[in-house]
């Protein structure tokens, strides 16, 4: 059973930067998908961006240009970079691992952004 552990949250100013890391036990399959989502209060979770094992990568339009995904497969970690930060992105962070043998998600870490 693969567990994630996130750490990089925190309080920040508008047009700060923070860097998310999730870091993957459990043996994960070599082939996967790692993702990071977002929560903010009332409202549904969203997805913010996505990386494959190969590198592939995908981002939600609201993060475009400001978020960068990226991964260490030797570590089993990804990060999410996260640039210009705005108050509208202050919400709880989630990795999510998609494998072989099924998903699992991290507990969560809290970014808030201040105007």
């Amino acid at each position: 059973q693969v567990q994630l552990v996130e750490s990089g949250g925190g309080l920040v100013q508008a047009g700060g930067s923070l860097r998310l890391s999730c870091a993957a036990s459990g043996s994960p399959s070599s082939i996967n998908a790692m993702a990071w989502y977002r929560q903010a209060p009332g409202k549904p979770r969203e997805l913010v961006a996505t990386i494959t094992s190969g590198g592939s990568t995908n981002y939600a339009d609201s993060v475009k240009g400001r978020f960068t995904i990226s991964r260490d497969n030797a570590k089993n970690t990804v990060f999410l970079q996260m640039n210009s930060l705005k108050p509208e992105d202050t919400a709880v962070y989630y990795c999510r691992y998609s494998g072989v043998e099924g998903g699992a998600w991290g507990q969560g870490t809290q970014v808030t952004v201040s105007s």
